[in-house]
């Protein structure tokens, strides 16, 4: 039986019929009159309590639950972060300052770079705060640097230009990032705290099997996505990490090991199992769609191409024992075509055929390997 919530309209009605049923007369039309006030002041009464019943029951399913504060009985809670305490997966991951080891020329040894000495970068115009005080002997030094605006905006690339912002005694104006020493990240998203939560649900800890890896490779911040493989290697476990937060995902050596710390500090990790964290590979894919006939042909060609990278990008590896089905580790010209029809049927137009190039070579069907995600390169329309 479906659950349909009434107008206020309807409940109103409703009350009326069950009025004059009851008093066996009609009641007045007039919209003053007192039964028909009172229909309708009862109609807001009950849509009140549908309201609440409908919402109440939404926050039951993890899918559903509300990620809004939410006020009952004078105790404030967030339906969806309730369900991710409840499961273990904690609160949604709060955004992190980007770490940055900076190398900085002295001109006068002897001093000392004091803490909170600040810099700023040109390019993204965010200012950095030294995090200790460092002595000025030797030609160079590295000093630890922490942006003051939290995000992957403040993330920098080895060998950036940052700059003093003031004129500091024995050190040049001019410095350069050495590496970053930790990854900057914003503010998890509804939809992906959404989704570890049902990860969590879908794929238990069990001691060691693939879930437990992939939970324990995903925490830090920095990690969009991690695939754990049984190495060739006995007692070895190779785990393919995927960044959130760099180009085409690829992670950062400082993110390798992030999330290779974060899977031996696990206190259920087996002690006799040997864990490396390696970088994912990406596989580029090329997309032609000929023919293609219809009125506003810019923006479907657009929309064709957004949903065309959204199609690559969801592909993902198959895991045996980890992987919640449908399977998505394989690319197929039907697949492809499928999802070029969906936009072009849409705005009532035709397309001849879309097919799929691997280096022009045209690949009716691909399964991705180990570690390994897809991604398209371009989408051509002749």
């Amino acid at each position: 039986m479906a659950l349909q919530t009434p107008t206020t309209k309807e409940i109103s009605d409703n009350i009326i019929a069950q009025l004059e049923a009851s008093l066996n007369q009609t009641i007045p039309l007039l919209p003053k009159s007192f039964m028909r006030v009172l229909a309708k002041a009862l109609a807001a009464v009950f849509i009140t309590l549908y309201k609440y019943a409908g919402f109440s029951f939404l926050q039951m399913f993890i899918t559903t639950a509300s990620d809004q504060v939410t006020t009952v009985n004078g105790r404030e809670l967030v339906p969806l972060t309730e369900w991710g305490r409840t499961v273990g997966v904690g609160d949604p991951v709060q955004p992190v300052s980007a770490q940055l080891n900076v190398e900085v020329t002295v001109t006068s040894q002897g001093g000392t770079l004091g803490v909170g000495s600040q810099l700023v970068s040109a390019d993204n115009g965010i200012t950095y705060s030294t995090l200790s005080s460092v002595l000025l002997d030797a030609p160079t030094v590295i000093v630890t640097a922490i942006a003051a605006e939290p995000g992957v905006v403040g993330n920098l690339e080895s060998g950036a230009a940052l700059s003093f912002v003031s004129p500091l005694a024995g050190v040049a104006r001019a410095a350069s990032v050495d590496s970053q020493a930790v990854t900057g990240s914003d503010v998890e998203t509804t939809a992906s705290y959404r989704q570890r939560i049902l990860d969590r649900f879908q794929k238990p800890p069990q001691g060691g099997a693939y879930a437990d890896y992939e939970q324990w490779a995903e925490a830090p911040t920095g990690t969009l996505n991690a695939y754990p493989y049984a190495s060739d290697c006995p007692g070895q476990v190779d785990v393919y990490i995927e960044s959130s937060t760099e180009v085409d995902g690829i992670p950062t050596t400082a993110q390798l090991q992030e999330s290779l710390d974060s899977i031996n500090q696990s206190n259920r990790r087996p002690v006799n199992a040997l864990v490396q964290t390696l970088p994912i590979t990406r596989t580029y894919f090329d997309v032609e769609v000929e023919g293609l006939q219809v009125d506003d042909i810019a923006t479907v060609q657009s929309d064709i191409t957004t949903a065309v990278e959204a199609y690559f990008l969801n592909r993902e590896p198959y895991i045996g024992g980890l992987t919640v089905p449908p399977r998505t580790d394989r690319i197929t010209q039907s697949g492809v075509a499928g999802v070029v029809d969906s936009v072009v049927s849409a705005s009532g137009g035709v397309f001849t055929s879309a097919v799929v190039l691997l280096g022009a070579i045209p690949t009716p069907l691909y399964s991705l390997g180990i570690g390994e995600k897809a991604k398209a390169d371009s989408v051509v329309f002749t």
